[in-house]
């Protein structure tokens, strides 16, 4: 996997203007070289697809191109940009430079011009840091499991068939699979066009028939292997103004294998020692009380602790923001309708929006106070987490949306990290309350 402490991104730049105490613009400046790269790769790309009156199909001038097109030229290149150098630098020096950043960034301007240094400009919600009490003495009472015989049965059935289909695993990419993999631009000879920069993604290998082209491309090959690209899954992801046959060079930097859920890679997310510690972890996701597991309640307990014990008010427009997304969310539940007329659902909804943006702020702010490392190896424990229904219970922070229109596409690494962090601080705020 990419070493994830600092990229070379020598040549970006990220400046911040402080406009309010809770407010903060952040900009990210590409330099005009490499727009200009950019710029002419995209009129190359689109020369050889364009047909025009006088001209056959491929031969038409580039001036001709650059005149008529600029418009959906200018639009290919901000979608570009975007995705392939701003994103992950902006995620990944929030978290470096521990910035308190309440809710998502929002992307607010765009200048994009040849022969221009281009501006992404961004909204950032600031938030005051919390002054955090001796948090790991506070008394805390956790939850204790069933005692049901069968739960014991289950997990042992669950290790059983675990070690079966552990023997019988092999290194090439399969469905369910997640993938770490890096793409870089290139020309037909292989030469990098943009220096060292590359897109650091991750993609679950799908199920579906939509999935296919990306079934193509990583389906039997297997970690370490590198190639060149021009398959159209990479071109879509990139842009959907432009057709486009850029040739990227491809590396698989990682697999999380779905066939089996790694015992060892758990351990190490909850820094279990023993096989019985390992096994009483387990009896938490199979031990349910209310219709709630022991790990669920753990952590509900946890973070209800964390919260009246350092009470803070969360500024109206970050719930609102909130509320839109746990809309989204219960929308897609069967049992929708039946929630939406009740006559407390919006009070509902705003009450669940602000638990969540406040949980959210209490774990962001304690990773930092806390100066949680992150690694490559975090983020492959945690995705070991969501192969199977079972373990997923051990999931809070659920990671980003992968599907789009019903197909897995690619998401950045550094949004994957940002998830990882808060589970991985959680975890640690479970390990200290309940330490004995």
């Amino acid at each position: 996997m990419v070493d994830q402490e600092r990229t070379p991104v020598h040549a970006l730049n990220l400046s911040f203007e402080k406009a309010h105490p809770t407010l903060c613009t952040a900009t990210v400046s590409i330099p005009a070289a490499l727009v200009d790269t950019l710029y002419n790769q995209a009129i190359m790309a689109h020369t050889s697809s364009v047909s025009a009156y006088g001209f056959s199909r491929g031969s038409v001038p580039i001036g001709y191109v650059e005149q008529n097109f600029k418009i959906t030229l200018l639009e290919h290149l901000k979608e570009f940009l975007f995705k392939y150098f701003v994103l992950g630098y902006l995620l990944q020096e929030i978290r470096v430079q521990k910035m308190c950043v309440a809710g998502d960034p929002r992307l607010v301007d765009i200048q994009v011009m040849p022969t221009h240094d281009a501006y992404f400009k961004f909204d950032l919600s600031l938030f005051d840091p919390i002054s955090f009490n001796e948090w790991k003495y506070f008394p805390f009472k956790a939850p204790k499991r069933k005692n049901y015989k069968d739960l014991d049965r289950q997990v042992e059935l669950f290790l059983q068939e675990e070690a079966i289909m552990a023997q019988s695993s092999t290194d090439a990419i399969d469905v369910g699979d997640w993938v770490n993999f890096s793409l870089s631009l290139t020309n037909l000879e292989g030469h990098q066009l943009v220096g060292n920069y590359k897109a650091d993604l991750w993609i679950k290998i799908g199920d579906e028939e939509a999935d296919k082209p990306f079934h193509d491309v990583f389906m039997g090959k297997k970690m370490g292997d590198r190639f060149c690209s021009q398959h159209r899954c990479f071109q879509d992801y990139f842009s959907n103004h432009l057709d486009t046959p850029y040739v990227f060079c491809v590396e698989i930097n990682d697999v999380v294998p779905y066939q089996f859920f790694c015992l060892d890679q758990f351990k190490n997310h909850f820094k279990l020692k023993t096989n019985k510690e390992l096994y009483q972890k387990l009896i938490e996701v199979f031990s349910y009380r209310n219709d709630l597991s022991q790990r669920r309640t753990t952590v509900e307990e946890s973070l209800k602790l964390l919260l009246a014990k350092h009470p803070f008010e969360v500024p109206n427009h970050l719930i609102l923001r909130q509320q839109k997304s746990v809309l989204a969310a219960i929308q897609d539940n069967p049992d929708y309708h039946v929630y939406r007329v009740q006559k407390d659902f919006k009070d509902r909804v705003r009450e669940l929006a602000e638990k969540q943006i406040k949980e959210q702020l209490i774990i962001d702010q304690l990773a930092f106070h806390e100066d949680i490392p992150l690694t490559p190896f975090d983020v492959k424990t945690y995705l070991n987490l969501t192969k199977r229904p079972r373990t997923k219970e051990f999931i809070y922070f659920d990671p980003p949306v992968t599907k789009m229109r019903g197909q897995e596409a690619p998401i950045s690494n550094q949004e994957l990290q940002r998830t990882c962090l808060r589970e991985k601080t959680l975890n640690h705020i479970i390990y200290y309350l309940t330490k004995k």
